[in-house]
């Protein structure tokens, strides 16, 4: 580690063959936290290069848990975090919105870093237990439509560096890889970044693979589709500016998507929305997030059709249904 933090400090890049071979020691505790953190800190202070993020991920699904879930045509709904925002959890309601409307979601997801609830503290708190039990969660997904992949029973690697992120409190290259390195692989996915530049990283890795994708980041600074203010999208075939007033939206102030000061005041905005009493901010916010995921999976489907589709997934009930599915299968 010595040796390679020198390279880094001397402002070196990795290449993709180290950046794996150290993901890997990591993996196996070849380090000590200060170690780390040193590692990780690097990483805060300048941009990661397509290189170095490649060979992480390459690492991860190398030594990941691997769930096959081919049998249904899935879609992953996963923000980086590290936006530092501190929005309502979006794209954990996103998810049950478009498994509402009989769409397969796996959603691969971890405890907040930079926000008060992530998604796994958010699905604890309401009772839901992890699991990396194959037959489980494709029960799961069969009878809820969702299942949830907490990422460190899948990836030994982010398990070994947990403590040491939550340490620093701050958003790490992990908060990049963790939408790439999902454990089932699902044929599609609507990722949020926290800036312009890891957008760009991701669009060169994603178009590598076969996936159906979407890469969004808000230009005001959110790792998904806030309608704050216009947002950039890039998918397999371009890429494009999008502002709430063009989708037939009224624009959002920052505290319309506050998401509270606690897990407990996290889980009642989330609780309100999936009843039908959220605000018209609230819901718009998540239903355009579901909007362009469900055009994910059909490319052919118009914004309009596919926000109605969601907005009757979210007022019928039918994504609360698939809550209690989910934590009571």
């Amino acid at each position: 580690m010595k040796e390679l933090l020198n390279k880094l400090f001397e402002q070196q890049r990795l290449t993709k063959e180290e950046a794996k071979d150290v993901l890997i020691q990591i993996a196996a505790e070849k380090y000590n936290a200060s170690q780390m953190a040193s590692f990780l800190t690097v990483f805060m202070m300048r941009p990661i290069s397509v290189e170095e993020l490649a060979g992480f991920r390459e690492a991860l699904l190398e030594l990941a848990v691997i769930i096959d879930l081919s049998d249904f045509n899935t879609i992953d709904l996963c923000g980086t975090g590290g936006d530092g925002k501190n929005t309502f959890n979006i794209s954990t309601l996103t998810s049950f919105v478009v498994a509402g409307t009989g769409k397969k979601v796996a959603k691969h997801g971890n405890y907040g870093v930079s926000s008060v609830s992530g998604s796994s503290n958010m699905l604890e708190y309401l009772g839901y237990k992890f699991t990396n039990n194959e037959a489980i969660l494709k029960s799961q997904i069969e009878k809820a439509n969702i299942c949830f992949l907490h990422a460190p029973l899948f990836h030994p690697a982010m398990k070994a560096v947990g403590p040491v992120r939550k340490e620093l409190g701050m958003k790490t290259f992990f908060n990049m890889l963790g939408p790439l390195v999902n454990p089932s692989n699902p044929q599609n996915q609507l990722v949020g970044v926290f800036n312009l530049e890891v957008a760009r990283v991701y669009n060169y890795l994603l178009q590598e693979t076969t996936q159906n994708y979407g890469i969004v980041y808000s230009l005001d600074g959110y790792d998904e589709i806030s309608l704050t203010g216009g947002f950039k999208l890039f998918t397999k075939d371009n890429e494009q500016v999008i502002t709430p007033e063009e989708l037939g939206l009224k624009r959002l102030k920052q505290s319309d998507i506050f998401g509270g000061n606690s897990v407990k005041e996290a889980a009642s905005i989330f609780l309100s929305i999936l009843d039908g009493k959220g605000t018209e901010a609230q819901n718009n916010a998540v239903l355009a997030n579901a909007a362009f995921a469900l055009k994910i999976i059909d490319s052919n489907k118009s914004f309009e059709t596919a926000f109605d589709e969601a907005k009757e997934s979210l007022v019928s009930l039918k994504a609360k249904d698939c809550l209690g599915k989910l934590i009571n299968n």
